[in-house]
């Protein structure tokens, strides 16, 4: 299961912004968080800009795109509003997402199967304007066979139920996730994962050889108000790197 290519990983930087809309203000600016994150190793920052903003606003993703130097990925519900935000500011990729006001996080991957009429518009002109289109799903054959018919070049398991289950059922979480990637990998689209990953269960899942990129934010923001972002990074990325190892 394991690979010696290289894992990349995105950093997810929400709960910057999280922390300096619980004042208001500019601190801390999750733009020098993203900065941080690439000086430590990240291989690129994700950011999502919530219908209702409550973490990263406009002016957030128009600073990132104007100053990262690694690629970002602008997580987004398939909305025109934030269609017309992505064309405008042309990120390296867009990651379509499901959003519902009431819940705290993404809850679950997105019903492609049941929505394909209505994402591949989206798809299509994001794609149209050079930004790679992923997908946030969950480890699902339909969904993912769903995601090739309507165009996506890349998909993004959601590893919530995984990371929050205990014992044999982690184990089949963990089963299920394997065998969704290697379904992807199969159909000729990308396969990346996130949601929930931490130090202790980042190493399962970043052993499987046909996942290409790990998105993660939440812990590593938690972890570095004891470690320091520097610090955190840099720890999931030897874990990371040590799953490939062969």
């Amino acid at each position: 299961m394991t690979s010696t290519r290289k894992l990349r990983l995105g950093v997810n930087i929400d709960h910057v912004a999280t922390v300096r809309n619980a004042r208001g203000g500019k601190y801390p600016d999750p733009v020098k968080a993203a900065h941080m994150a690439a000086a430590a190793g990240a291989d690129g920052i994700t950011a999502h800009l919530r219908e209702d903003r409550r973490h990263i606003v406009d002016d957030d993703i128009a600073r990132l795109s104007r100053e990262l130097t690694i690629p970002l990925n602008f997580e987004m519900a398939a909305t025109e509003a934030m269609l017309a935000i992505a064309l405008q500011t042309k990120p390296h990729a867009s990651c379509l997402v499901p959003e519902r006001r009431a819940e705290l996080t993404t809850e679950g991957g997105l019903d492609v199967a049941g929505s394909v009429a209505r994402l591949t518009p989206y798809i299509a002109q994001l794609s149209r304007a050079g930004i790679r289109v992923s997908l946030f799903i969950d480890p699902d054959t339909r969904q993912i066979e769903a995601a090739k018919a309507v165009g996506a070049p890349v998909i993004e398991l959601h590893t919530g139920s995984y990371c929050d289950a205990d014992g044999t059922q982690r184990a089949r979480e963990l089963d299920r996730i394997v065998a969704a990637a290697a379904t992807a990998e199969r159909l000729g689209i990308e396969c990346h994962a996130g949601h929930g990953l931490s130090f202790e269960t980042v190493g399962p899942v970043a052993a499987i050889a046909t996942i290409a990129e790990l998105n993660i934010g939440h812990f590593l923001i938690g972890e570095a108000i004891f470690t320091g972002l520097d610090a955190a990074i840099k720890q999931m990325r030897v874990l990371m790197d040590q799953a490939r190892q062969p």
